[in-house]
């Protein structure tokens, strides 16, 4: 079964959020013939931040955007797969990227040069964006739902909470507000040029033959290196311990000083990708975490959160955006069968369609984490596959449209009885 293109079904959504999630949303809202309305606070949208990456399960969205796919294309790592070494530098393993590997097309680039694509196809496709509109409250009636923003109210059939980790929309779902807290764990991560990295012998291996992808594996640490658009742009990302107090802020400027000190004793090679990082380029982002929520749904089952504020990932998942996208092409098959008459259904068969998936999604990042962390070092060339990434097809070989289309009439019919 699939939507009619140009059909109406006279449902009404707003989406809080510009993010990946709420974007994906608010584009297969429009998909399936639904009137949506995104309310984003920021006044402007900058190309911002540095790698991201999206899994199969998500390229299969993008491929149904028409032109999207080539666009990324253009920008997107390119690579048959990834190096694996010890934080001492020697060569463990190469895990190649073939289709039994990947289950389809993976896309892993720049945040915000992703972001502003998607954005584009957004307004292409008729998307009602509204920046600069800070959303302060969310509210819900046996018959609408909506938000408080820049002190106006707005009013739909339903509300989608896209806003992140912070939602202001978790307060009305669990009915208090709960706080975030440290993970243990950290991470450095940067986007620079990779000119002077192409000139150091120790680090222009990494800009030969075009991209490169490589992760270097230590005790509770692990640093993964990758050159991008032709090995012209360069990325890295450092996880560590911390414990830093996350009440205030989770992201800031970050110091070389104190991520040549996380990676002391480690590869030179490291360590110069680490000193030819622009300062200003360097970003220490604590990872959030929270306890699983028992519901992403309000009482009313008119207002659904999604993405990171329903469920934020371990980016050792490497699902976080990949989950987040799933959501949004699952809300707007379930809101397209259940009609205008019936959105509470569509909302509590999207939680349930979803949930498990989820969880199941989340571990493994805590699992990946844990095998690359707490690695037999000594002796990973003889047992290189207890670091290999698992990608089951579970996971990677998924469609949420066109799982949500089989499963929406039974899901439904077991809330039921």
């Amino acid at each position: 079964m699939s939507f009619v293109a140009g059909s109406s079904t006279g449902v009404s959504v707003i989406v809080v959020g510009a993010g990946f999630a709420g974007l994906t949303a608010a584009i297969e809202c429009v998909r399936h013939g639904h009137k949506v309305t995104l309310l984003e606070s920021f006044p402007e949208v900058k190309a911002l931040g540095d790698i991201i990456s999206f899994g199969a399960n998500a390229g299969r969205i993008f491929k149904r955007w028409e032109g999207v796919e080539e666009k990324l294309d253009k920008i997107c790592l390119n690579t048959k797969g990834i190096h694996f070494k010890t934080y001492l530098g020697e060569e463990v393993y190469y895990q190649e990227w073939t289709p039994e590997e990947t289950f389809g097309k993976p896309f892993n680039g720049h945040r915000g040069e992703i972001h502003e694509i998607v954005y584009e196809y957004a307004q292409k496709v008729g998307v009602d964006i509204k920046l600069g509109h800070r959303v302060t409250g969310y509210f819900e009636t046996d018959s609408e739902a909506g938000v408080i923003a820049n002190g106006e109210r707005f009013t739909a059939d339903a509300v989608f909470a896209a806003d992140g980790v912070r939602s202001k929309g978790r307060e009305i779902v669990l009915g208090y507000d709960d706080k975030p807290k440290s993970s243990g764990y950290a991470i450095f991560r940067t986007w620079f040029p990779s000119d002077k990295l192409a000139e150091n012998p120790l680090t222009k291996f990494m800009c030969e033959n075009g991209d490169n992808h490589c992760a270097w594996l230590g005790p509770d640490i692990h640093f993964i290196a990758a050159t991008i658009k032709g090995a012209q742009d360069f990325s890295w990302v450092c996880t560590h311990k911390d414990d830093a107090d996350i009440e205030e802020s989770w992201q800031t400027p970050g110091k070389l000083e104190d991520a040549l000190k996380v990676v002391e004793g480690w590869d030179p090679a490291v360590i110069e990708i680490v000193k030819a990082t622009p300062p200003e380029t360097l970003v220490d982002w604590k990872l959030v975490y929270r306890d699983p929520l028992p519901t992403w749904i309000s009482p009313h089952a008119r207002i659904a959160l999604i993405g990171d504020a329903a469920h934020p990932f371990l980016p050792t998942s490497i699902q976080g955006a990949s989950q987040a996208m799933e959501d949004g092409a699952t809300l707007a098959v379930c809101l397209e069968l259940s009609g205008k008459s019936k959105v509470p259904e569509a909302i509590r068969a999207y939680e349930k369609i979803r949930y498990e998936r989820v969880r199941m999604a989340q571990k493994t990042g805590e699992s990946t984490r844990e095998k690359w962390h707490k690695a037999d070092f000594a002796n990973l060339k003889e047992k290189p596959d207890t670091i290999k990434l698992q990608r089951g097809e579970w996971l990677l070989g998924h469609d949420a449209e066109t799982h949500a289309y089989e499963v929406y009439d039974g899901t439904v019919a077991a809330l039921s009885s």
